[in-house]
């Protein structure tokens, strides 16, 4: 079992509200985030949508090496990008779609095999299960010669 951690502190009201986000590695401390850095122009924070589409990319590409492992071929190298669309919903919002992008190289590894694993370990991923309420999800694979 394993069980991670992070906190937001949050000062202030609503659109001029500002708030920072920690986890427990450290790995962000008291980062910033507010409304101008979810919906606008504000390229000092982060936002929920960032750090999601961060952490469903790295759950995915960490599963998707783990899978290759298992069906006897080894990547050399897997990047994944997961774009997040936070939609209006009535008088509030919702996550409707996130777009995940794998590029990867795997040696030994043929087309339909590679999409399969890739599909396989979208469907398997922690995060991907945790995010089935998000209406679509999809994935666009693509080996990397």
């Amino acid at each position: 079992m394993s069980e991670k951690k992070a906190s937001v502190h949050w000062e202030g009201a609503g659109k001029a509200g500002q708030g920072q986000i920690s986890t427990e590695t450290g790995a962000l401390d008291r980062y910033p985030y507010g409304f101008a850095s979810r919906f606008g122009d504000d390229r000092k924070g982060t936002n929920p949508e960032e750090i999601l589409g961060a952490a469903h990319a790295a759950c995915f590409t960490m599963a998707f090496s783990f899978a290759a492992e298992k069906a006897g071929v080894a990547t050399e190298s897997v990047d994944t990008t997961a774009s997040v669309r936070l939609s209006k919903d009535g008088d509030g919002f919702v996550i409707d779609r996130i777009a995940l992008t794998l590029k990867a190289k795997v040696p030994g590894l043929d087309d339909a095999a590679f999409q399969k694993l890739a599909a396989d370990t979208k469907a398997h991923c922690p995060l991907s299960k945790a995010l089935a309420a998000v209406p679509e999800i999809t994935l666009e694979a693509q080996r990397v010669p």
